[in-house]
């Protein structure tokens, strides 16, 4: 059984303290929704598992399947069954999507993936998300819109098949068909593989496709209370204030900052 274990995480990024002490296990076949105000380290933790650099851990353990990630680089994780789903994919000029995304099957294999198995994978996810026939040959994310972004970071997801998957306001960007349709290639994956899921979203419109079965808000680099479905349901109708009275917490305020990008988490270390 895949689990990845957040142990006691303390993350800086140029020497401010983010996260304060984070707790979290996610099991295969769960969906956890991490919800909380913005610039209170959702990005921040997820980031810290799929080793961005800019984010320092100062304390605590990533533990994946029991092995710790953390003297991992970024293409090791990827290999080891852990996912990034971009808040702002990278563009890259001059790669094309089928080049990239063949590499980064690849990466995991131990030998590389026939020509025409690939083809026929990659032109199924690509019917899936009910995107354009000439993905394949465009470069990767130039000149996509936003929904198309988020849309091809979940077909990297489905030729990838991680154990875990943490995306990253991946339902920004799409309208309410486009909603639908990434859900269900996200339930339809999990069904498949078992696939554990951190589900970073502002919207209970997107938790209700997903259908998470944990969920928590982040406030302050801490998770001050976890709960269900039900807990969701709280925040979308009565916001965060009442987590802040309960739990004795003050959302922190979120600072301008200039947008890191750690690229796509399937194919070259340093990306």
């Amino acid at each position: 059984m895949s689990t990845l274990t957040v142990k006691d995480l303390h993350v800086q990024v140029e020497d401010k303290e983010i996260l304060k002490g984070i707790d979290l296990v996610v099991n295969e076949g769960e969906t956890h929704a991490l919800m909380g105000p913005n610039g209170n380290g959702k990005s921040t933790l997820l980031s810290a598992i799929m080793g961005n650099p800019r984010y320092k851990v100062t304390k605590g353990e990533i533990l994946l399947d029991g092995k710790d990630v953390r003297t991992m680089e970024v293409d090791e994780r990827s290999k080891a069954g852990l996912f990034l789903g971009m808040q702002y994919p990278s563009e890259i000029s001059g790669v094309t999507n089928s080049d990239f995304l063949r590499t980064a099957v690849n990466a995991r294999r131990e030998r590389p993936i026939p020509l025409f198995t690939f083809i026929r994978q990659m032109e199924k996810a690509i019917e899936q998300l009910q995107m354009k026939e000439d993905l394949a040959h465009r470069f990767l994310n130039e000149g996509f819109s936003g929904g198309e972004k988020k849309r091809n970071e979940i077909i990297q997801m489905l030729l990838l098949e991680p154990s875990i998957a943490m995306l990253d306001e991946i339902d920004s960007g799409l309208d309410v068909d486009a909603l639908k349709v990434v859900a269900s290639a996200i339930l339809d994956l999990q069904a498949r593989n078992r696939m554990g899921l951190i589900v970073v979203s502002h919207y209970a419109r997107f938790y209700s496709y997903v259908k998470p079965t944990h969920a928590h808000v982040l406030m302050d680099g801490r998770i001050v209370v976890s709960g269900g479905s039900e807990l969701i349901e709280r925040i979308d109708s009565e916001g965060y204030e009442w987590v802040e009275e309960t739990y004795h917490v003050r959302a922190a305020q979120e600072e301008q900052k200039p947008v890191e990008l750690l690229g796509s988490c399937g194919a070259h270390r340093g990306e």
